[in-house]
C-alpha cells in the first residue's frame, strides 16, 4: 500500500499526522503538488512537484494509484476516480469515501458548482478545527490498523 496526498489544499496538521503516521507503520508515502515542499527527513516520506495548473496534480495522482493504495483528497472527483481504480479516499476531515458515498458527494458538488455558477454565494467550508483533526487520525489510524 501507498498513501498518496493531494498536497497543495492538504492543512498542515493534517500532513504531520500522516507524517507520523508513515513512520510509525513504515508506510510510503508521496505528497503531490505544484509547488516544494518541506518535509521531514524519512525514508518512507517523498514528494512529487508537479507543474501548475488546473487538476494537474490530481491527474497524476490518479495515474500513478494502485488498487489498495489511500488517497489523501478533499477533492471529490479525483475521489471518485481513485475509488473507480480500487483504491480507497480519506477526506482531510476525516470522511472516508465508498463507493455508496461518492456518487451522493459528486451529486452535491455538481449541485453546488451550478449555484455558484448561477451567482449564488455559497461560502466555503468551515475552517478545520480539533473535532475534525481528530476525525480524521481516528479514521486513518482505523483504516491502516485493518490494512497493515
Amino acid at each position: 500500500m501507498h498513501i498518496w496526498v493531494d498536497a497543495d489544499a492538504c492543512p498542515s496538521v493534517i500532513k504531520d499526522i500522516l507524517y507520523r503516521a508513515a513512520e510509525r507503520l513504515e508506510i510510503p508515502m508521496t505528497l503531490v503538488a505544484n509547488q516544494p515542499l518541506r518535509i521531514p527527513r524519512s525514508r518512507f516520506i517523498s514528494t512529487l512537484q508537479v507543474r501548475r495548473g488546473f487538476d494537474v496534480a490530481d491527474n497524476e495522482i490518479a495515474n500513478r494509484v494502485e488498487e489498495g493504495d489511500l488517497v489523501i483528497t478533499a477533492d471529490i472527483p479525483l475521489a471518485s476516480d481513485v475509488i473507480n481504480r480500487g483504491a480507497h479516499a480519506l477526506d482531510p476531515r476525516g470522511e472516508l469515501y465508498t463507493p455508496d458515498n461518492i456518487r451522493e458527494r459528486l451529486q452535491m458538488r455538481n449541485f453546488m458548482d451550478g449555484l455558484r455558477a448561477a451567482g449564488v454565494q455559497t461560502g466555503g467550508p468551515p475552517t478545520l478545527d480539533h473535532a475534525d483533526r481528530k476525525r480524521f487520525a481516528d479514521q486513518l489510524d482505523r483504516f491502516l490498523t485493518r490494512r497493515t
